[in-house]
């Protein structure tokens, strides 16, 4: 498959390379297609292994209680490692577990590796499952020791020469190839800066030769995304443009999606980055807002941006980011619905309007239909555009957690707007007690829709 790799898994108390511990090892090492050595131990985690764990894996405290530290292990593990890809499936956990472990020792461990799960779905799109027990029911692998370190290198390894049996050689080692090639970074930006980038949820920020963001996005998996912005298949001219102006690049972890779509959202308002567009600051933002008084003459009101509040939000329908689009809005609508244009402001004179001319307003403008019916009239065709009303009392979180990076952040918000990132009590206190200062911003308002309609939103009301 490569000219060299080693093939490794792991067994660990849990599933957070910050705060659990490795319990076993076991890899096999093999070189220009040919197994040269395998090696396995277990592993003293110097603290207790979960009921669950040592029922999954068959590992128990009292099997590891003389079994040496990763500390006493860790050189002998290199040296297996040492000019080789590491190659495991779900790799990003394994991996993980590896440079938590060897920083842990005082050592900054770096590697090439590769995903089984990956090369998995490349080599064999057409299927939806790709996890190990996915992989030895469909290859018909025979599996002695699942869930035991050497047992499941083993079914890797017979995952990798059934693919080739099947699909030929040549197509395995060019989808690992594929893999590992991920794309050529620009001239100027050092290989070594992007090594610690986390696969986890956040936002990245890309620079050019100043301090003014060229570029600022959000992902799920900071690095594959960071990665995918330098594949020499660029997706527009825009990513071209930007890969080669970078000289620098930062990176924040978030605990989850939500977090990092509001982080990406507010740093670009405030950093105002070359080439985001779309969440930029929208200073023309504006709503509709009609009045109580059928008579009133006109009948809607726009109300800038600034000037939307908890109170009239009620009151309030639709989002535009500009005058232009809010009132092209209200022309389309008072079409559809027979409105009549001079009530609401989009056509000035006395007497009849011109649609009534047309038979496209009814003709409250002419005493043809009662100034009430209209208003109610114009009600419900606004009523697919109403701003929702806040439905809860106070203020609210959103608690979002990655196990990866062991990032726990809950998200604060009252009446749509976005109160403030809390990682611990203190802070979450600290903020329930300061003065809420609501300003509505329209991605916030749209983000946290989205995210109170999903069934997993893990929610917070505070009393």
């Amino acid at each position: 498959m490569l000219n060299n790799y080693v093939l490794l898994d792991l067994e660990t108390t849990g599933a957070t390379p910050l705060t659990d511990r490795i319990t076993e090892i076991a890899l096999i090492r093999f070189e220009n297609g040919q197994e040269i050595c395998r090696w396995q131990t277990l592993v003293n985690p110097g603290m207790p292994i979960p009921p669950f764990i040592q029922n999954l894996t068959g590992i128990s405290n009292e099997m590891v209680k003389s079994a040496p530290a990763f500390e006493e292990v860790a050189d002998t593990l290199l040296s297996y490692l040492e000019g080789a890809v590491l190659v495991a499936h779900n790799v990003r956990f394994d991996y993980g577990f590896l440079k938590n472990e060897f920083k842990r020792i005082g050592v900054v461990h770096r590697q090439k590796v590769l995903c089984t799960v990956k090369l998995s779905r490349k080599l064999y799109p057409e299927h939806r499952s790709h996890g190990l027990d996915a992989l030895i029911a469909r290859h018909q692998l025979t599996c002695e020791a699942r869930h035991r370190a050497m047992g499941d290198v083993e079914m890797m390894v017979g995952f990798i020469a059934a693919a080739k049996l099947e699909l030929g050689e040549e197509s395995v080692k060019a989808a690992a190839e594929f893999q590992l090639k991920g794309g050529s970074l620009p001239p100027g930006l050092e290989a070594s800066h992007l090594e610690d980038m986390p696969e986890g949820p956040g936002v990245y920020l890309f620079y050019g030769e100043n301090q003014l963001p060229l570029y600022i996005g959000k992902s799920v998996n900071i690095r594959g995304r960071v990665l995918s912005h330098f594949s020499r298949d660029h997706a527009s001219a825009k990513e071209m443009r930007i890969s080669q102006e970078i000289r620098h690049v930062e990176w924040r972890e978030t605990a989850g999606e939500f977090s990092a779509l509001l982080l990406e959202a507010r740093l670009v308002k405030e950093r105002l980055p070359l080439h985001n567009r779309q969440l930029r600051s929208e200073r023309q933002l504006c709503t509709w807002r009609i009045a109580e008084n059928p008579n009133s003459i006109p009948l809607v009101e726009l109300v800038r941006g600034e000037d939307i509040t908890p109170a009239n939000m009620h009151q309030l329908f639709g989002t535009f980011k500009t005058k232009r689009q809010a009132v092209e809005v209200l022309r389309q609508m008072a079409d559809n619905h027979q409105l009549c244009p001079k009530l609401l402001g989009l056509e000035p004179g006395n007497g009849p309007c011109f649609s009534f001319q047309l038979k496209r307003c009814k003709g409250v403008c002419a005493g043809k239909e009662a100034p009430e019916i209209h208003h109610l009239r114009l009600q419900q065709a606004m009523a697919a555009h109403k701003l929702k009303t806040w439905p809860y009392n106070g203020k609210i979180g959103i608690r979002e957690h990655d196990v990866q990076n062991d990032l726990t952040e809950i998200q604060v918000f009252e009446h749509w707007c976005h109160l403030g990132t809390v990682k611990s009590e203190a802070e979450l206190d600290e903020l329930l007690e300061s003065p809420s200062s609501l300003a509505f911003d329209l991605d916030t308002y749209k983000l946290l829709l989205r995210v109170l309609n999903q069934p997993k939103t893990e929610i917070i009301q505070f009393l």
